[in-house]
């Protein structure tokens, strides 16, 4: 069997991307057309504010979250404007007017699943995990890109963006008490890595530099939580991303990753601890709402 094969209780783990969010909204309608709900939600970034409106509204998380993006535009997340402080270079007005409209309640306590959302402590670098207390200050701080967005300051700490200590918090799922992991990420930073040399550009070769960051600390998190217990990530079919400031293209990136993560899921079997997952020559995406998957490959440690 599939998903329900999973132990509970389940942890959905929902990573970082950006404008790339919008993949995490196709691959929420895969699950629930499996009739997937799980026990906690954990996020970080942009799949902290996903996360924290899939568990507010756990009976209709996708279609929520598709009226969300797909309206979403980039004055509503980066709005330009005189600077509030010398912290960053966007207010973060923008977030707050999402996370009102969203249809959230005040604390983290008072959503419908158990949610943590993940920020970093600037002082230390530790991640920090927010699963108690005031909401909207919880999704700010996970989500404050260091420069673009302001810091957060909450119980005596500046935290900034989770992603830069987890990415993909699979660590804190465990922590949490999960027994199996399914992992929301969005695009090519999450799957196995593919041998390649950037063109000889400043811009190509920091991409590069930066996607292999990503990668090393996904996978080292990944290998240690499948030692433990079942880890499944959720294919996208999604292999770059637009430019941070492109929302148009979320009606694509949801109708991929729709199809792809429902594709990798009629044929998932789970059989115990270990990281399921496509395997290094699938997941390639062919178009707008296509993908092709090869098979699915279980590595244990």
């Amino acid at each position: 069997m599939g998903l329900r094969a999973l132990p509970r209780p389940v942890a959905v783990v929902v990573g970082a991307g950006g404008v790339l969010g919008a993949a995490h909204v196709g691959v929420g309608y895969a699950l629930e057309r499996h009739g997937f709900t799980p026990d906690m939600i954990i996020g970080t970034s942009v799949g902290a504010l996903n996360g924290a409106i899939a568990a507010a509204h756990p009976d209709r998380a996708a279609p929520w979250l598709d009226h969300v993006w797909t309206r979403l535009r980039r004055r509503d997340v980066y709005p330009l404007g005189y600077l509030s402080s010398r912290t960053s270079v966007f207010t973060d007005r923008g977030l707050r007017r999402l996370i009102a409209r969203a249809g959230l309640p005040s604390r983290i306590e008072e959503l419908a699943v158990p949610f943590t959302a993940v920020a970093t402590d600037l002082g230390t670098g530790a991640p920090v995990l927010l699963d108690q207390g005031d909401l909207e200050s919880a999704l700010l701080a996970s989500a404050a890109v260091p420069g673009m967005l302001p810091p957060v300051e909450r119980a005596g700490r500046t935290l900034v963006d989770g992603g830069l200590t987890a990415y993909v918090p699979v660590l804190a799922a465990l922590q949490a008490g999960a027994a199996s992991v399914v992992v929301v990420a969005t695009g090519p930073e999450s799957a196995p890595l593919r041998p390649a040399v950037p063109r000889r550009r400043a811009g190509a070769i920091a991409a590069r530099a930066g996607l292999l960051l990503l990668h090393h600390q996904i996978e080292r998190d990944l290998h240690e939580v499948s030692q433990h217990i079942p880890t499944v990530v959720l294919p996208t079919g999604i292999e770059a991303w637009p430019a941070p400031w492109d929302f148009g293209q979320s009606q694509r990136l949801i109708s991929t990753a729709c199809t792809t993560a429902e594709r990798f899921l009629d044929g998932l079997s789970i059989s115990g601890p270990g990281l399921y997952r496509v395997n290094d020559s699938s997941a390639t995406s062919t178009g707008p709402g296509k993908a092709s998957i090869s098979s699915i490959a279980e590595v244990g440690l």
